[in-house]
């Protein structure tokens, strides 16, 4: 991916964990790099086709100095995230952020932090077999795009379905969604967990009724197995209920583990 660069860039900011840091302030020197297609802007010489560096330096100091944290780590973060928001071209951005008069009592010549954030593209699966089945999936598409942070992409036709695993209950209501999210696996999990109760679900049965199910599929090609949490979802191509709705909306994606795509997994599971 290119690269927009912006270094060295001194500031005058109140962070730090003593009052006279907050009272006083202090330099700070950030450098970014801000990854993006820069390919449209390098053919067409237009500004509006890039990210304007200018602009985003001072949109850096702005956001430093309108602000004042304890940490630097939470001062990175944020001018991470506000620069992946305010920036509608822009994937990804690495921060560094040093502290050149850093209170410590030693002689160094700085400290800081780098940290890497981006957009992450994450597919779901979402169902349900109890109430208004189809007003539980459309309240979990309002909730996920009211997050700041979170944006559904793409959303598959709902089919209705025969329960899986647990046969005595309803038919559920099924679909899949393309999502675009700063947050990381587990903050989604947790997010996905805060909607599923609003939504008013219990769980008590294992693979039993439910008014709204919410799982992670696909994590960029993230593969991860802990025990609260298996990316990719485990059992994706045995799952008709699945892969019929993910199939209108990730035809082409690769399975990370089985390198298949979605396609030929449901043309497979269906020749069966």
């Amino acid at each position: 991916m290119d690269k927009i660069i912006i270094e060295g860039l001194e500031l005058f900011c109140n962070h730090g964990v003593f009052p006279e840091e907050n009272r006083l302030g202090q330099k700070f020197v950030v450098s970014a790099v801000l990854y993006t297609d820069t390919r449209k802007a390098g053919k067409t010489d237009d500004l509006s086709a890039s990210i304007h560096y200018g602009e985003a330096a001072l949109k850096i100091k702005e956001w430093m100095e309108g602000n004042t944290f304890a940490l630097i780590e939470r001062a990175a973060e944020y001018v991470c995230e506000q620069l992946l928001l305010h920036y509608p071209l822009l994937k990804q951005v690495t921060l560094k952020l040093e502290k050149p008069w850093a209170p410590v009592g030693l002689p160094l010549k700085t400290v800081g932090v780098e940290i890497t954030r981006g957009w992450h593209e994450v597919y779901l699966s979402i169902g349900s077999n109890m109430g208004d089945k189809e007003g539980q999936l459309r309240f979990a598409i309002d909730e996920l795009n009211a997050a700041y942070d979170t944006e559904v992409v793409k959303v598959s036709d709902f089919i209705v379905t025969e329960p899986y695993g647990y046969t005595e209950q309803d038919e559920f209501l099924n679909g899949c969604l393309k999502l675009k999210t700063l947050k990381t696996p587990y903050e989604l999990l947790d997010f996905l967990h805060e909607i599923e109760k609003k939504a008013g679900r219990e769980r008590k049965i294992h693979w039993g009724p439910r008014t709204l199910d919410l799982d992670i599929l696909f994590y960029d090609k993230l593969i991860m197995e802990e025990d609260d949490l298996i990316i990719p979802h485990k059992e994706i191509e045995k799952r008709q209920f699945v892969l019929e709705p993910l199939v209108q909306i990730a035809q082409n994606f690769v399975h990370p583990l089985l390198n298949m795509s979605i396609e030929k997994l449901y043309a497979n599971l269906t020749k069966k």
